[in-house]
């Protein structure tokens, strides 16, 4: 998880790039954390498209009276993102995980396959 405030305005979750597995970052919960104003939060999350370029998505809108936690059901999103705090100043706190999928070699599963049919 991360926390965005007034201060600390943006949060960037990324992975070598010499690591060839494959990764996938889940977004489960945003929420106000204490300390928070009675004020419009809204959190971006910041990734490239298809044809390599910024876009900018608001994923949650939170005010302290009316809507302090969002529940995202596990918002998948492909490193490297950033999570920015476009209005408010927090503290807004966002949980989640992150899934490594390691590659297997392909020779080695030709090679397991020879020998399970000899």
């Amino acid at each position: 998880g991360c926390e965005l405030t007034a201060s600390t305005k943006s949060y960037t979750f990324q992975v070598d790039k010499e690591d060839d597995s494959d990764h996938i970052l889940a977004l489960s919960v945003v929420c106000l954390t204490d300390g928070a104003k009675d004020e419009c939060n809204v959190v971006e999350v910041v990734g490239r498209n298809h044809e390599n370029q910024e876009i900018a998505v608001p994923v949650a809108n939170l005010k302290l009276s009316c809507q302090p936690l969002l529940s995202l059901d596990n918002f998948k999103l492909q490193p490297p993102v950033t999570f920015r705090l476009a209005a408010g100043s927090g503290p807004v706190h966002l949980a989640g995980w992150h899934r490594i999928v390691h590659r297997e070699d392909a020779s080695f599963e030709e090679d397991d396959d020879l020998s399970e049919e000899e």
